[in-house]
């Protein structure tokens, strides 16, 4: 594993040499690929650094025990070294799931993209219920969750809504969310007291940096407007709302939420690089195709994941037969008993 380790090491230090040299910067595209690979090696060279630094710290240690102190000091060094050795056991742990084929995004901040499906006004509230279900999640994380584009209607549901998780551990434990979610429940607006279902399509992008995905501005067309729906008196005197348009894909995303145009811009920068990004690895990215042979169902936006069925306060998903009957902790944001199990099943289909 240490000598897997070296060789990585030994790559990132390479790519850094040749990215810093400048002469990657000529042809664009090899400048991209250089940028990919040292960002997808970032994390088990610097968990490895950390490993070798708790390493001569604990021999140092080590040396310092077999020596005469006193018994108070002995005592400490020997709680540190416990500690240390706790750490590294970890760190280990960590590396040997890496070099297993953990997903390398694990690590990464994500964005998550949430649109109602069928179901008219119901659909675009259970849309803004998924919102609320996963920023209370968030927040038992201890994630920071922050508001990127957001379309509302006028009952507390949205037409659409996007937003940006960054925390440990925030993209594994919630990458299995993309698909369609399905509700069954009487709806507020019912009359009748009948049951209607409605869905609300997630998608989940692991946010990438800067460098794994250049922009060229000439690639892009950005268009100011006047803000609009609610909350977008101030913004309406002037033209804050961004448009931005990659050209080459034809990709666009909008941003009117910030009062700022270049906050805005800024915030559909960042949509923008995630979404090519992942059509980019969807479509050509060998280690895509290798993932999507362990995925837990096809990964298709367009394939229904889960249903929540309130009259019977039921949570089933249909990818791995899982059902909780903790719908209500759930909408509250009690989402770990669903993660572990997904990540659990992850792992087993990936081990057979």
């Amino acid at each position: 594993m240490f000598e897997q380790l070296e060789k990585i090491e030994a790559r990132y230090q390479e790519l850094e040499h040749l990215l810093a040299s400048g002469g990657a910067l000529s042809d664009r595209e090899q400048y991209n690929r250089y940028a990919k690979e040292l960002s997808d090696l970032k994390n088990p060279v610097t968990l490895f650094r950390e490993y070798k630094k708790l390493s001569r710290e604990l021999e140092d240690l080590g040396i310092v025990l077999k020596e005469k102190h006193e018994k108070e000091w002995l005592e400490l060094a020997a709680k540190e070294s416990s500690d240390l050795a706790e750490k590294k056991n970890g760190l280990e742990e960590k590396l040997k799931n890496i070099l297993a084929g953990e997903d390398k995004d694990a690590g990464k901040n994500m964005i998550v993209e949430i649109r109602p499906g069928t179901g008219g006004l119901e659909a675009a509230s259970f849309a803004g219920d998924l919102y609320r279900m996963y920023s209370k999640y968030a927040a038992r994380k201890g994630w920071v969750c922050e508001s990127m584009a957001a379309n509302p209607t006028e009952l507390g549901g949205f037409k659409e809504v996007v937003f940006s998780l960054r925390g440990p551990d925030a993209y594994k434990r919630l990458k299995f969310e993309s698909g369609v979610h399905r509700v069954q429940r009487v709806p507020t607006t019912e009359a009748q007291g009948r049951i209607h279902t409605s869905t609300a399509s997630v998608v989940v992008l692991a946010e990438p940096e800067e460098v794994e995905l250049v922009i060229e501005p000439k690639d892009l067309r950005i268009d100011t407007y006047r803000s609009s729906g609610p909350g977008g008196q101030h913004m309406q005197k002037t033209d804050s709302a961004v448009r931005v348009t990659h050209i080459p894909t034809g990709t666009v995303v909008a941003c009117q939420d910030e009062r700022s145009q270049l906050k805005n811009k800024t915030k559909a920068l960042r949509i923008l690089r995630a979404r090519i990004l992942a059509v980019r690895e969807e479509e050509g990215s060998k280690r895509a195709s290798e993932a999507r042979k362990i995925q837990i169902g096809t990964g298709d936006r367009s394939e229904k994941i889960r249903t929540y069925n309130f009259p019977d306060r039921r949570i089933t998903d249909h990818r791995i037969n899982f059902t909780t009957h903790n719908l209500e902790g759930v909408l509250e944001g009690d989402l770990d008993e669903i993660s572990d199990a997904l990540i659990k099943a992850a792992q087993e289909k990936k081990n057979d």
